[in-house]
């Protein structure tokens, strides 16, 4: 009974932390990992309350407060992954147009820089037969054993590297302009590019990896929320429809992603539709979604889905969208107050100046 007790009360306090924890706006890496688990969390509070109420009863004043507490974090994890549910209202329309020639399918897909399933990836490209490809982490044995989709992808945005942060893209759709961007980090790449719809539509489209904050990687979150603030305000300065795509590593939830959102004004197709855990692929109970896509208002969904594990640590993410011209007069625009874009700007500021005065501290 004592171990079983000192168990509810070690989890249950765990949970309660990690719920607190990112109320905190501070970007060190055991802060920012409470925004990750929160549908765990939910499941744990609830357990620990069901456990303590049985082998407790009957209670004291203490048991119950400590009951009460698992209680309102459930409750509070809850509402902040409920839209990523099926029962919440839809965020993007269900596009119900066949505008073949206005439609782009995406593939996005963090391969491992370990994983050696390149016969597996290719066959799903085949199966899959997207307009553009987007691949997180290939080094040059990558886009080596791969190199056979330059023959129907003939535009391409290829930056191998070696330290887990290489993106290539291969696109069949012209390619207008493309860049390669090292927004924050000099060895974090991203791409933006303009893309040329069969219908000879333009958009824009940004491709990120961000570094992500886990101890083996960095001791904060600062440089990743820091790009995401800087291209949220690039994309809310245009008016040309976009996408942006990749393994943020953030999950959508976060208060990040949801700034980030409203600063860029683009729409997540998952609210309301599902959660679409990307990562990891190979353990169910501790699966985040944090390959995201996001789109302004000038795009309705056709399709999404979650690819089966072809060897990596994340699923490939497919996702079909067209872009029609009644979608911005029925999907509504996110929008930023002054003070959420006041705290993008500081986000960005305070992240160039830390960054800054490492770099003088080291010559």
């Amino acid at each position: 009974m004592l171990v079983l007790q000192i168990i509810i009360y070690a989890v249950g306090a765990l949970a309660i932390i990690l719920t607190v924890l990112p109320f905190l706006k501070f970007g060190m890496w055991w802060i920012r990992i409470g925004d990750f688990p929160r549908l765990q969390i939910v499941f744990s509070c609830l357990a620990m309350a069901a456990s303590a109420a049985f082998l407790f009863y009957p209670l004291s004043v203490y048991e119950i407060i400590f009951i009460l507490l698992l209680a309102v974090c459930a409750i509070y994890q809850l509402s902040r992954v409920l839209p990523y549910l099926p029962v919440y209202p839809k965020q993007v329309e269900k596009s119900h147009a066949s505008l073949a020639e206005n439609t782009i399918r995406l593939l996005i897909f963090n391969v491992l820089i370990e994983n050696r399933e390149f016969a597996k990836f290719l066959k799903l490209v085949e199966q899959v037969n997207p307009d553009l490809i987007l691949l997180a982490e290939p080094n040059e044995q990558w886009l080596r054993e791969v190199s056979a989709l330059e023959k129907t992808y003939p535009f391409t945005v290829l930056h191998p590297l070696e330290n887990a942060y290489g993106m290539a893209l291969y696109s069949r759709l012209e390619l207008v302009n493309p860049k390669i961007n090292f927004f924050i980090e000099d060895d974090i790449p991203s791409i933006i590019t303009g893309v040329k719809l069969d219908s000879g539509e333009s958009i824009n489209f940004y491709c990120l990896h961000p570094r992500p904050p886990v101890p083996t990687e960095s001791e904060r979150s600062n440089e990743r929320d820091a790009e995401l603030m800087l291209v949220g305000r690039m994309i809310n300065k245009s008016d040309v429809p976009t996408i942006v795509a990749g393994d943020l590593n953030d999950v959508a939830w976060s208060r990040t992603t949801e700034l980030f959102q409203k600063v860029s004004g683009l729409l997540d197709p998952r609210i309301g539709r599902g959660l679409y855990s990307s990562f990891h692929a190979d353990y169910p109970v501790i699966r985040f979604p944090v390959d995201h896509v996001f789109h302004s208002n000038h795009f309705r969904l056709a399709e999404l889905k979650r690819l089966p594990n072809i060897g990596s640590d994340h699923f490939p993410i497919y996702i079909a969208l067209t872009y029609e011209k009644t979608a911005e007069l029925t999907q509504e625009e996110l929008v930023a107050t002054d003070e959420e874009h006041e705290e993008a700007v500081e986000m960005i500021d305070e992240t160039l100046e830390m960054i800054e005065e490492e770099g003088k501290s080291e010559k």
